[in-house]
């Protein structure tokens, strides 16, 4: 056969194959079964039609020897599944009918059992289109007709009354059964395939899905890089603020929240940034913040926090072209910036929506001894007025604003030696966690605070990293975390 010729062979459908290789699994096994049992009812023969069981078996045997021939030589002519079955359950039917033709009633009534049993095994076993089992059931029909015509001495009615409507019923009952199990088994096929091209199908996009995780993954782990080398180094921090603590823990892996430090004409400055969002929007918007923070104070020498904020909402509004409309970006920044005078002993401070809380270092707080805030607390779970000092921010944001833009309030703070401040965004106080699976509060961090401000500052962070561990528990990190301790 050429090339062009294979070419225009068309191809069997998955479904096609797979149910011909069931069929002919159980094809083979019928014919194997009968090639075995059809021989041995000559024993049955011998008993109930003793004058004709030599011709019977005979008769048999050829059958027998078609069957086993077919399957022999299946492979090698080419035989197909619909064809090897038939040649047993057609050969044993023409038998059959043969045998009935020499019959008389009560061997008739014996024998119909045999007709029974062929076509029961067949609708157990076969599988094939209908047109088969019409097929055989015409031809068998139509040899009966002829063979008892031409041999037996009984009438049709004869014939029916002794077996041959319970035959043709069960023949009958067993086409449709044959039907039955061919639909089912080709729906069942149909169905198996496509469930698993589907999840072929799947397992690509799976893979290509991972892949790209994988790509975006990388990305983010590389714009990680750029933001930790943006963000000002800790050994800056440790230079400017030896006896402090810095508690920095993205949600994702990069983070909105940002942290920026820098000392410029005698001032020492720090300030704890929730930019709008988290994860890649976040750090871009965190990039752009620390960009213009170090313009606005290393490059123009501002160091006044209320004139750094203002200038900073400027060049925000200006960078991302917010002009107040309704359904634009309104993307912006929450932040505490102090700015540290140690000749005078004073600190500086400007927030927009993000406050600065003190803890003094004496031991009266406001009329509160330690001791008696130990019971107070114990007894009603609270902490007495005036404990820790807030000094609340403007309530509007760095960048657009639906009320009226003012300029950002600056105070002027004394500070003592030993006192503590502590600024930072909203990922702690907004954590869920607890039994009741509710946010931390700032009640409770102002509780938790004041419960660890005699303690350093590096054991500050590790009680407050733990007090974060066990409230949050098997609950997800919902915001990024930033909380920055100084001692005075």
């Amino acid at each position: 056969m050429t090339l062009s010729a294979k070419k225009n062979i068309p191809l069997k459908p998955d479904w096609e194959i797979e149910l011909e290789r069931i069929a002919t699994k159980h094809h083979v096994i019928v014919c194997w079964v009968a090639i075995v049992l059809n021989p041995m009812w000559f024993v049955a023969d011998y008993f109930t039609i003793p004058e004709y069981w030599k011709t019977f078996f005979a008769v048999r045997i050829g059958v027998t020897s078609l069957v086993l021939l077919g399957v022999l030589l299946r492979k090698k002519l080419n035989i197909s599944t619909e064809v090897l079955i038939f040649i047993p359950v057609m050969g044993i039917s023409l038998q059959n009918a043969y045998m009935w033709s020499v019959m008389d009633v009560p061997m008739l009534q014996k024998h119909v059992f045999a007709y029974i049993a062929l076509f029961i095994g067949a609708g157990m076993l076969v599988l094939w289109k209908p047109i088969w089992s019409i097929s055989v059931v015409v031809i068998s029909l139509i040899a009966n007709i002829i063979f008892l015509k031409g041999l037996s001495p009984l009438s049709i009615q004869d014939i029916l009354v002794n077996g041959g409507m319970l035959v043709a019923t069960v023949a009958f009952i067993c086409v449709v059964l044959i039907h039955s199990r061919y639909s089912l088994t080709k729906k069942e096929i149909i169905s198996r395939l496509a469930l698993v091209e589907s999840n072929k199908l799947l397992e690509v996009k799976n893979e290509i899905i991972e892949e790209k995780n994988k790509d975006i993954t990388d990305s983010i782990n590389s714009a990680k890089r750029i933001q930790e080398a943006i963000l000002p180094p800790k050994e800056l921090k440790n230079k400017l603020f030896p006896d402090s603590f810095l508690l920095f823990q993205p949600r994702d892996i990069v983070s909105g929240d940002f942290y920026w430090f820098s000392e410029k004409n005698g001032k020492k400055l720090l300030a704890a940034v929730d930019s709008t969002g988290h994860g890649v929007p976040g750090a871009f918007m965190s990039m752009i913040g620390n960009g213009f923070l170090n313009q606005i104070v290393n490059e123009k020498g501002i160091t006044t926090p209320s004139e750094i904020l203002d200038q900073l909402r400027v060049l925000i509004i200006s960078s991302l072209k917010q002009s107040g409309v309704d359904g634009e970006n309104k993307d912006g920044m929450d932040i505490s910036l102090l700015s540290f005078d140690d000749k005078e002993g004073t600190v500086e401070y400007a927030g927009a929506n993000n406050p600065l809380w003190i803890i003094r270092n004496n031991e009266e707080k406001n009329g509160t001894s330690e001791k008696q805030f130990a019971i107070s607390n114990v007894l009603t779970n609270t902490l007495p007025p005036n404990v820790i000092e807030e000094i609340k921010a403007d309530k509007q944001p760095i960048g657009i604003y639906l009320s009226e833009l003012k300029p950002f309030t600056n105070h002027t703070i004394k500070i003592h030696s030993g006192d503590s401040l502590y600024v930072f965004t909203d990922g702690f106080v907004d954590q869920m966690g607890g039994p009741a699976g509710k946010k931390f509060k700032s009640k409770t961090f102002k509780e938790l605070l004041f419960s660890i401000h005699n303690l350093s500052m590096n054991e500050q962070e590790k009680a407050i990293r733990k007090t974060l561990d066990n409230w949050k528990k098997n609950f997800d990190q919902t915001d990024d975390i930033l909380v920055i301790g100084i001692k005075g």
